[in-house]
């Protein structure tokens, strides 16, 4: 059903009939932790194999390489991705090691610090859910599920795709729409009258890609440069905090 006139959301959202929310950044604070993962592991392969050009040796930047080159990807496509920006020949062999150290200091650093749910973020959902709207979950991670586990939410959702079951059914990865196609189709809902969630330059680009009703940029930085790039990149609209989405939150 769509949301009616009467229920607290923004008026953006009152054609949609079910949401499909990306993880890492949008649900769950974990990108933080993704992007710190993919430096050091980056910067050491970098030392270790510098560029032929110096200038392409410079280190990994955790908000515009993890932007442009990692951010909503499966690890191998985002190594791959970054490698080759740098003017590295993006073999198989050094796209796997890169990923499998990333992987590694990945995972040791959520054991140690964990992960939260955004507050807005679980606002919103919390009256979606109310609201009798379907909610899905999707992420090109192994570790979603882990994530929004740890973080209490889990149960929140009604679908969860994550990079298991991409693999499981062999989608293509972002910018790719198929994660986010699966999860419509789960929730019994057409693209078309769907809504998106992102924060990532290729997961608003897919969402474009798949046809969905609405696109919704989530910009935790909030800076002039990375709304405009997922405006450009398929965004309809770009919030600061997904509390904007209800309209106490734009009374904010």
């Amino acid at each position: 059903m769509a949301i009616g006139s009467r229920e607290p959301f923004a008026p953006v959202l009152r054609e949609v009939r079910a949401v499909v929310f990306d993880t890492d950044g949008v649900i769950t604070d974990s990108a933080r932790v993704h992007a710190a993962a993919w430096k050091t592991a980056f910067d050491a392969f970098l030392r270790d194999h510098p560029p032929d050009d110096p200038r392409q040796g410079r280190p990994f930047d955790v908000r515009d390489d993890y932007l442009r080159f990692v951010d909503g990807r499966s690890r191998l496509d985002g190594a791959a991705a970054f490698l080759a920006s740098r003017g590295i020949e993006p073999v198989a062999r050094r796209v796997r090691a890169v990923a499998a150290e990333k992987e590694r200091l990945f995972t040791h650093r959520l054991g140690e610090q964990g992960v939260d749910a955004y507050p807005g973020t679980v606002r919103l959902v919390r009256a979606l859910r109310a609201a009798r709207m379907p909610v899905a979950a999707v992420s090109a991670s192994r570790h979603a599920r882990e994530l929004l586990t740890g973080a209490g939410v889990v149960d929140l959702f009604d679908v969860l795709v994550d990079g298991g079951e991409a693999a499981r059914l062999g989608l293509a990865g972002k910018p790719c729409p198929d994660l986010f196609l699966e999860a419509a189709r789960r929730l019994g809902v057409p693209p078309n009258r769907a809504a998106v969630v992102e924060d990532a330059l290729a997961g608003v680009e897919a969402g474009r890609r798949g046809g969905f009703l609405l696109v919704v940029g989530v910009d935790r930085a909030q800076g002039p440069s990375t709304g405009e790039r997922l405006l450009r990149h398929g965004a309809d609209i770009v919030v600061g905090d997904l509390g904007e989405l209800l309209d106490d939150g734009l009374q904010r």
